[in-house]
């Protein structure tokens, strides 16, 4: 399993339409099945992404969706106040199973 945590801040004037890139991007991801997790959380102009994938080909499935593409481009040039930070994380415990094997 890959984790991986997406950490960034937008301007105040950016937030709404970050928010509506990210709902278009989730929407893509909604079809693309059960082999990943991905999840996002916002606190005022800072956003967390939080993706789980169950294996490398899944990953790059979705990090090569078009839409995720579009609003990885859109959110950098729109010039971050919280430069983008990624971290890779290791899972040492959950209430429930993510994958199912």
């Amino acid at each position: 399993m890959i984790i991986v945590k997406a950490t960034y801040g937008v301007k105040e004037d950016y937030i709404a339409t970050n928010k509506q890139n990210i709902n278009t991007f989730l929407q893509d991801f909604r079809r693309l099945g059960d082999d990943f997790k991905y999840t996002v959380y916002s606190n005022g102009g800072t956003f967390v992404h939080l993706s789980h994938f169950k294996n490398e080909a899944i990953q790059a499935i979705v990090l090569a969706t078009p839409s995720f593409k579009a609003f990885q481009q859109a959110r950098d040039a729109s010039g971050l106040i919280i430069p983008h930070q990624i971290e890779v994380l290791s899972l040492e415990g959950s209430t429930a199973e993510i994958f199912v094997h």
